[in-house]
């Protein structure tokens, strides 16, 4: 049977753009609940600056207090020295580094250049590796920019490369604006396959046009194997106000179940995971198949 890695990030990529914070307790609770689900891949945290991101400033008491299982990794954004100082302070596994290959896109998130994001990237990497913990690359905007519109394929291959060779193990290319298409993604997974090797490549889809799972399918067939997801969709997208963010982990499991794709993780639990969360934020699951799965529950009680 095929095998694919899903690699959750509801309780950073997912929680990080709430207006309303949720409280550390909670988080650590969601975290706890996701570590029972068969996930081996959690990313917990960011330590970035609170005055930017402030629903990660309390990321030191989350990775403190959750009750990590041997087998899980849970790593945390770092996107500068002090933030990966933060995350060996805390014991961290993983350090995740990242990077655009759109100007417009990095000056306005980082207030830097590509090319210092890429300098910034490898000093954070090389000091993670000195220390023992891995290295996971995130690529932004791989298809296209908010600014910029269409990111040619080359880009993000040449950023890819530069990820790899600075000691990251894997790179995630991210569709940060949920608009690429399968063809789209074809092209561009295709050209980083060509430089680093599909082993080395994950993909992270926003589900903004509908278009994440036709995307998962496309990269599928290119052969990756692991996807980063959200459950219950958490996460909206700061570039189209009230539009879906992250593809949903319920969403994506139904799909490789329906493909016999074994994936190792408990649909049932990740439902709950998805209830705690979203009850806590006072919302309800973006998850088509999390709704789809409730409305049969209510159904067959009748």
């Amino acid at each position: 049977m095929t095998e694919v890695t899903i690699y959750e990030v509801g309780p950073r990529d997912g929680l990080q753009n709430e207006s309303v914070p949720l409280p550390a307790k909670d988080k650590v609770s969601f975290i706890d609940i996701l570590s029972r689900t068969g996930l081996k891949f959690i990313e917990s945290g960011a330590f970035v600056s609170p005055k930017w991101v402030p629903a990660m400033a309390d990321s030191h008491i989350v990775m403190t207090d959750i009750n990590r299982s041997n087998d899980i990794n849970y790593p945390v954004l770092t996107p500068n020295i002090k933030g990966l100082e933060d995350a060996l302070k805390f014991k961290s596994d993983t350090a995740c580094v990242f990077t655009t290959p759109s100007e417009s896109f990095s000056k306005k998130n980082t207030n830097c250049s590509v090319e210092e994001a890429v300098i910034r990237a490898e000093e954070v990497a090389k000091e993670a590796l000195n220390n023992g913990i891995k290295v996971r690359g995130y690529i932004s905007t791989v298809m296209f920019c908010p600014y910029e519109d269409e990111i040619k394929p080359l880009k993000v291959a040449n950023l890819c490369e530069k990820l790899i060779k600075m000691g990251c193990y894997e790179v995630s290319l991210g569709d940060t604006i949920g608009s690429g298409t399968p063809i789209k993604t074809k092209q561009m997974i295709q050209a980083c396959k060509e430089s680093v090797g599909i082993e080395k490549l994950a993909v992270h889809f926003h589900d903004t046009y509908g278009q994440a799972l036709s995307n998962i399918l496309a990269s599928l067939e290119l052969g990756i194997k692991v996807i980063d997801t959200s459950v219950g969709g958490l996460g909206g997208c700061p570039y189209a106000p009230g539009a879906r963010g992250n593809v949903a982990t319920e969403d994506v499991l139904f799909m490789l179940n329906g493909m016999g794709i074994n994936t190792g993780v408990d649909l049932d639990k990740v439902c709950d995971a998805s209830r705690f969360v979203f009850e806590k934020l006072g919302q309800k699951p973006f998850s088509r198949v999390y709704n789809a799965l409730e409305a049969k529950k209510i159904k067959t009680n009748v």
